[in-house]
This record gives C-alpha cells, structure tokens and sequence, in this order.
C-alpha cells in the first residue's frame, strides 16, 4: 500500500512538474490569440485611413492603422485585446475622430500584418515606447491619450507610466494578469509568469487623469478587478461601471459614448 502511494505521489509530482513546465514555455499560446493578415489584405472602414508600418530595432514590421480627423487637435493611441486583428477594431475610430482626435491603433507582433511573434513583455513595451515616441515628432505630448482595451489596459498603463500623456483611458481592464492566471489556472504558482502586465504598478507612477470602464457582467475580465485598481487607487481613477454590458462592444454603449464625449471635450 505504502508502495502504491509512493509511485502515485511520484507521477503526480511528475505530470504536475510537466505541465508546469509546458506552460512556462507555451505562455504566448496561452495568452495571445493573433489573427494573420495577407500582406495584401485591404481594411475596409467608412473613416479615411491608412496603413503605416514602424519598423523595430530588430528589423520587424510593425502594421498600424492611421485614422486623420477633419482637424487635428490631439491623437489617441490604441492598443487592442488578445485576440483578432485591427480588422476587428477599426469600427471604434468614429467617436474619436468627431472630436477631432486622430487615431493610431497598432496590430502587436505576429497579428494582422505585422512581423515576429511575441516573446517577452518588455519585447512589447518596447516596440510600443518606439512607436509612441515616432508619434511624439508629429503631437504635442499633453495632446496624447492613451487608450487600452483588455490585454491591452496593461500595456497601455505601462507606456503612460513611462510618459507624459494628457489622460489614461482603460476598457475593461485588469489588476495584473497574475491576479487573473488565478482565476483560470488556480493552482500554478505565480512566479512562472513571464507576462506580469503588472496594472496596479504601472499606475502607481502615474499622474495624469486615469478613466475604467467596464461592464457590470463582463465575464472575460470580472468586473472585480476593476473594482481592486479602484480600491488602491480611490482619488486617481474615475471608475465608471456599464450595466449590463459585457467585454466586447464597449465602445457601443451609450454611457460610454456620452461619458467619452465629456472627457474629450476637457
């Protein structure tokens, strides 16, 4: 009997040990859910736009779509969610651009049609730091918001920490995405992590105005998390809850256009 509980402890070490380690190496799989773009592939949106690609220090094509305003007074600069491609997420320009806020919404590596795959987090935060630094030549900084959507609240976070733009605008965000591993994977141990996506650090360094929204049923992101970066944060952010809302098509919500309007108006 001791026997038998000796090799049953033993293979479950061993099985826990090997799914452990395929996570840690399989993370991106895990976490990024990229759609590829023909290089010839045409965006179709009512908005004029068109096609810029950065290039990275390490030689990868970076696709982005501009979208100008009649006037040009500020830009918002976009990072989108885990999944799809800027196909999926030219339709959000309108509300921007009526207030005369030109829009920059960027594909990471291995989406749409850009390059490379993801590799590491700072690999991320750099190739958006080069980006919004090629923006800096063209706008004034305190005429910059940034604007993060899911996976992307993270990122976005960091970039404003490490910069000064007018405001912070997060769509159903994250605390930290080990807070969130918990919730889908309870019992891996934080620490083989490699995407931190650290939020709460981020906007610690923070000093500009920082606006949540998030949907009351979002069951992608719960609205819990929200509610912690509130919570740490109570004088820095303007939380504001959309009822019966879920993770997509925020930008379709009517509390969310009305209260957009208000902030790009300020």
């Amino acid at each position: 009997m001791r026997k038998l509980i000796k090799i049953t402890v033993i293979l479950f070490i061993s099985i826990y040990s090997i799914s452990l380690g395929w996570l840690y190496f399989n993370q991106e799989s895990l976490i990024f859910f990229p759609e590829k773009l023909a290089e010839d592939y045409r965006y179709h949106f009512e908005n004029q736009h068109e096609e810029i690609n950065f290039t990275t220090k390490d030689g990868h094509q970076i696709n982005s779509l501009f979208f100008k305003s009649d006037s040009s007074f500020g830009l918002v600069f976009f990072l989108h969610g885990n999944s799809g491609s800027l196909k999926d997420y030219g339709y959000m320009a309108p509300i921007y651009l009526k207030h005369q806020y030109d829009v920059l919404m960027i594909d990471y590596r291995g989406f749409g049609k850009s390059s490379g795959e993801i590799i590491s987090q700072e690999q991320l935060f750099d190739d958006h730091q080069m980006i919004y630094d090629e923006m800096k030549k063209e706008y004034d900084e305190s005429k910059i918001i940034i604007l993060g959507y899911s996976i992307g609240t993270g990122m976005s976070s960091y970039l404003a920490s490490k910069n000064k733009p007018s405001k912070l605008i997060l769509l159903a965000p994250y605390y930290g995405l080990a807070s969130m591993m918990h919730n889908y994977y309870p019992y891996v141990p934080s620490f083989l992590l490699k995407y931190k996506l650290a939020t709460y650090e981020y906007l610690e360094e923070s000093d500009f105005p920082i606006y949540i929204f998030h949907g009351r049923v979002d069951n992608v992101i719960p609205i819990g998390q929200s509610n912690m970066l509130k919570e740490k944060f109570p004088t820095k952010i303007d939380l504001i809850i959309l009822e019966n809302q879920d993770h997509n098509n925020i930008n379709k919500n009517p509390v969310y256009q009305s209260k957009v309007d208000k902030i790009l108006e300020d």
